[in-house]
């Protein structure tokens, strides 16, 4: 097995928070599930004595997306389509587009392959250019937009990576975030060797039931599945993908998204007008990501102060001075603001 110990990479945003602490390590969006939804999944108990079938769910996400259902595998969470990749694919060169969501390495790492690391230097604003791939990479692994950075990277970029011979994993977990869902390639099927990855935990407030979904090639939608267990994804889930695809809630996705933009650049402007913060341009996603000086003792700061951050340095490509900050309501993000201007002017 080939490990690595230079970073954490099983440390997720959840073990930040803890009681008394606002939240803005975890990036699922607060309040959520919607009652409507809430609703539904405590319907969904009244089958749970069956067996799952999840011929509904998948024909939901396919309409979606406008692509046939033999293209849909749907999977408990985003995070295990990574475990099945690592699983059922036997790559010679695996590539891993960072600084990123850290499970898809940890999966290949888990599963025996070698990992290239293509790291994304902050002083380009962490945008990834084609040619930084080796060319001989048969799978490529990539976040849109990129969990912590936020950067949405340009379609022409992400379809200049696709070629027969290679597997590209496109991560859009945070897909949603933007209006209209610009940037996807969820819906595109001319791309040899594309798989793209969804999560519902984000926009729904999910992440205890975890459902997800992946899009690609009916011939490697059939390999992945044959790497699952039987009824990988329970009835509740299942439900939630049926109701999260509707018509409804993707209009409620919308707004939501909308009003997002809007609380982030409102953040993103009170941030980056506090002297030694540099906040990462142009986010996309439900997060920034900052650099702060002395960002240990900053955030160990933030934390007296009841404000529980993500800790930036368990990213492959990210110091202790970065740390991710999840978009919340404005009364929060003011109060956040108040709190690092508090500690920075202290420090």
């Amino acid at each position: 097995m080939h490990t690595i110990t230079d970073v954490d990479l099983g440390h997720h945003g959840d073990v930040e928070i803890a009681p008394g602490l606002v939240d803005l390590a975890v990036n699922v969006r607060p309040g959520a599930p919607p009652r409507w939804l809430a609703e539904r999944l405590r319907a969904a108990l009244d089958a749970v004595a069956s067996y799952p079938d999840p011929a509904a769910a998948r024909t939901a996400v396919a309409r979606r997306h406008g692509r046939p259902s033999d293209d849909v595998l749907l999977t408990a969470g985003g995070a295990e389509a990574f475990v099945l990749l690592a699983r059922a694919l036997r790559p010679q060169r695996a590539a891993v587009v960072h600084p990123q969501f850290t499970e898809p390495e940890a999966a290949l790492r888990a599963s025996g392959h070698p990992v290239d690391r293509v790291v994304l230097a902050a002083e380009d604003g962490f945008r990834l250019a084609a040619e930084a791939v080796p060319e001989d990479a048969d799978l490529v692994v990539v976040g849109n937009p990129t969990n912590p950075t936020s950067v949405l990277h340009p379609t022409r970029t992400l379809a200049a990576l696709a070629r027969p011979g290679r597997v590209l994993v496109v991560d859009e977990a945070f897909a949603d975030c933007l209006p209209g869902e610009r940037g996807s390639l969820a819906g595109r099927r001319d791309l040899p060797g594309l798989v793209v990855v969804r999560s519902l935990t984000k926009t729904w407030g999910l992440a205890g039931l975890r459902v997800g979904y992946l899009l690609a090639a009916p011939e490697l939608v059939a390999r992945l599945a044959e790497a699952q267990p039987l009824w990988p994804v329970s009835t509740p889930a299942l439900v939630a993908v049926q109701a999260c695809c509707g018509q409804g809630a993707l209009a409620e996705a919308e707004a939501w998204a909308r009003q997002l933009g809007e609380e982030r650049t409102h953040l993103s402007e009170s941030l980056a007008a506090l002297g030694g913060v540099h906040v990462v341009p142009n986010a996309r996603a439900s997060f920034l990501l900052l650099r702060v000086p002395d960002g240990q003792h900053v955030r160990g700061a933030l934390r007296d102060l009841g404000f529980a951050v993500r800790r930036g340095d368990t990213f492959p490509g990210l110091g202790p001075d970065w740390m991710r900050v999840a978009v919340r309501d404005r009364s929060t993000s003011d109060a956040f603001t108040a709190a690092l201007a508090r500690v920075l002017g202290a420090a």
